[in-house]
Order: structure tokens, then C-alpha cells, then sequence
């Protein structure tokens, strides 16, 4: 929702367009942040109260976040926002992982991927449409009302699912769980998978902006539509996923994913290098690599998180913290690396899908097992 207002941010304060996508890397860093403290806390204290917390910390800095008067205050407020909104990816695997074995929770995964799938393809337009009605603070103020509804939802709608045995969370038992999992070779074979392929996605999603509306001069009403589209390849991955899981197993819809997210990446690079200029040869490819990743990312979550019952919070709050905290990194050099087309962000793309593939052909196939 707020990828539409990094331009019109950039011509209301009078800053270059790099520095407004500075508020779209503390947000990433706030993703990165909190997810390390959101699933320790949900281990000790439960994944309700847990909830309620991040989602009150949403609603505070959104409010403030429409009253900026600053660039650098909407920066900061991005950050408080990413860390509030951080908690519901954690909370939501590790209620997974409560209630699910492997199989059954790569079902529900890529179910839930598919769902989230919608908000990416209703949110760009509703950022969209909020900023041609009432100026970019009306996406605050969307986020803020959207924040009220979750957290009566969480409040009189969701049941504790954590383990009645609940782990300290003293720095030091969290850093002992942290080692640990780092340990564990099916842990870091699932992880380094699914971050090379989340890495893509973040590039496009931190970058898509510039890409579409400086490099392709297309106006923040298109770029809303053609997001909007990329995201349909997530929700028909996440779908597929779920439904294939069962027959196919958990391996073999690995496989299958990180060979497409490689090839889509490639394609997207070749037309960004051979001068492709039109918005085609940007969204087609990228519904591939969302396609993709759609059936890789919730089966290696799922490969991950199997066999920490007692530490899925923690397990989660790594799964997250990690590729948000590397694309918060991504985010800053490809506003700096931004010349006017789309090849930094393409080029990216394809160099972590190529990586994916690479992981889940030398490392994720070796050490998971079915």
C-alpha cells in the first residue's frame, strides 16, 4: 500500500527519489527487528498477548506516520511500523507449527501464501486511489483503521495455541535457542533456500516503484494495477502448492519452484539488459519468479520449522528476521545503484534466483528428507 507514495513523498518534501525509498528499507529493518524479539516473546508470554503488542505498536506509528512533517520523522515512523507489523508473520508460522505436522503445515502455508497474496494485488490500488483522493497521509490513515480492525479480530477472535511449557527469555537462553537452530543442518538448508528466493521478492517489491514509475514513466495508478498483477502469480503458487503438496511431496514442489524462480529471473534480466522498455517484459517475468516462490517458500518454512516444536517462535522469528534484515541491505544499495532503468533491480532478481536454485539443488536436496 505504500509503494504508490514513494514518488509523490519525494515531490512533497523536495527530496531526490532515493531518499524517499529510504522509508521502504527502515520498514524492511523494523520486519528485521522485530522478528527476532516477537517470536522469543511469543515462546514465554503466548501468541495472543504477543499479537496484541506488535499490532498496537502499527496502529501508534501509523497515526503518527500521517502527521509527519519530515521526510526523515516518516523514515523513523517506518521503522516503528515494521517493527509493530512484524509480529503477525512470526505469530502466524508459529500457530502453524502449534496446530500442524510437516506435510499438513506446508498445506496451510501455502494456503495462508495465497491469501496474502490478495492483499498485495488490493493494496497497491487502495494506496492508489487513497493518495489521488486525499495525498499520501490518507495511507496511514488506511493503515491505522486496518490496525483497529486486527487487533479487535485478535482480541474476541483468536485462541492461544502456544506450549503450556514456556521457555525463558533471558538474552541468554534466546541466543542459546538462536545457536542452536544455526546448528541444525536441515534448519540452514531450508533457510539459506527460501531467503535467496524472498531476497528476489524484496528487490522488486523495495525497487518496483522507481522501476515503473521513473524508468517506464508510468503513472502510480498503472504501477498500482501492474503490482497488482505480479501478485496474481503468488495467489495461483500459493494454490497450487496446497493442492500439490500431498501427491507430490514437499521435496519435489521444492524443486519445481526454485527451478522456475531461476529461469524467471533470467529471462527478466536478458530483457532488462537487451533495453525492453515496456512494462511486459518487467511484470510476466516477475509473476513467474512470485509463481515460484510461492511453491518453494511455504514447504521449505514448513521443512524448517518441523523440528522445533518447542522453539517455534524463535524459529520463526529467524526465518523472518533474516531475509528482511539482508533486504533492508538490498533496499539501500539498489536506491543508490537506481540509473533510470530497470536493470539494477533485474539484475538482482536474477542473481538470487539463480542462488535459489543453486541452494535447493546442493544443499536442501541433500539434508531434507522426506
Amino acid at each position: 500500500m505504500f509503494l504508490p507514495s514513494v514518488p509523490v513523498i519525494a515531490d512533497a518534501f523536495r527530496v531526490p527519489p532515493g531518499a524517499a525509498q529510504l522509508a521502504v528499507t527502515t520498514y524492511l529493518l523494523g520486519l528485521a527487528v522485530g522478528q527476532l524479539l516477537w517470536g522469543p516473546v511469543s515462546d514465554r508470554f503466548g501468541r495472543k498477548p504477543a499479537l496484541l503488542a506488535g499490532l498496537g505498536l502499527f496502529l501508534a506509528s501509523s497515526v503518527c506516520g500521517a502527521a509527519a512533517q519530515s521526510v526523515q520523522a516518516l523514515v523513523l515512523l517506518r521503522f516503528a511500523q515494521g517493527l509493530g507489523m512484524s509480529s503477525g508473520p512470526v505469530v502466524a508460522r508459529s500457530i502453524v507449527r502449534d496446530l500442524y505436522a510437516r506435510e499438513q503445515a506446508a498445506q496451510l502455508l501455502a494456503r495462508m501464501m495465497a491469501v496474502f497474496g490478495i492483499i498485495p494485488v488490493a493494496a497497491p490500488l487502495i494506496g492508489g486511489q487513497a493518495i489521488a483522493l486525499s495525498g499520501w497521509p490518507a495511507v496511514f490513515w488506511t493503515y491505522a483503521a486496518i490496525a483497529v480492525a486486527l487487533l479487535a479480530a485478535v482480541a474476541y477472535g483468536l485462541g492461544e495455541t502456544a506450549p503450556a511449557e514456556r521457555p525463558s527469555i533471558a538474552p541468554r537462553r534466546v541466543a542459546a535457542n538462536y545457536a542452536l537452530l544455526f546448528r541444525d543442518a536441515r534448519f540452514r538448508a531450508a533457510l539459506a533456500t527460501m531467503v535467496c528466493a524472498q531476497m528476489g521478492i524484496i528487490a522488486f517489491v523495495s525497487s518496483s516503484a522507481l522501476a515503473m514509475v521513473q524508468a517506464l514513466h508510468l503513472s502510480p495508478t498503472a504501477f498500482s494495477v501492474l503490482f497488482a498483477a505480479v501478485m496474481l502469480g503468488q495467489i495461483a503458487g500459493g494454490l497450487a502448492g496446497s493442492r500439490l503438496v500431498g501427491r507430490l511431496g514437499s521435496l519435489r514442489i521444492v524443486r519445481q519452484g526454485a527451478a522456475l524462480v531461476a529461469a524467471s529471473g533470467a529471462a527478466l534480466a536478458a530483457l532488462a539488459l537487451a533495453g525492453a522498455a515496456h512494462w511486459s517484459a518487467l511484470v510476466l517475468p516477475m509473476i513467474g519468479y512470485l509463481f515460484g516462490c510461492a511453491l518453494m517458500i511455504p514447504n521449505a518454512t514448513a521443512a524448517a520449522l518441523s523440528p522445533f516444536p518447542q522453539m517455534a517462535g524463535s524459529a520463526s522469528s529467524l526465518l523472518g528476521a533474516i531475509p528482511f534484515g539482508l533486504g533492508a541491505l538490498l533496499s539501500a544499495l539498489l536506491a543508490a545503484a537506481f540509473d533510470g532503468t530497470t536493470r539494477p533491480m533485474a539484475l538482482a532478481i536474477a542473481v538470487f534466483g539463480v542462488l535459489a536454485f543453486l541452494s535447493e539443488r546442493f544443499f536442501f536436496r541433500k539434508t531434507i528428507h522426506g
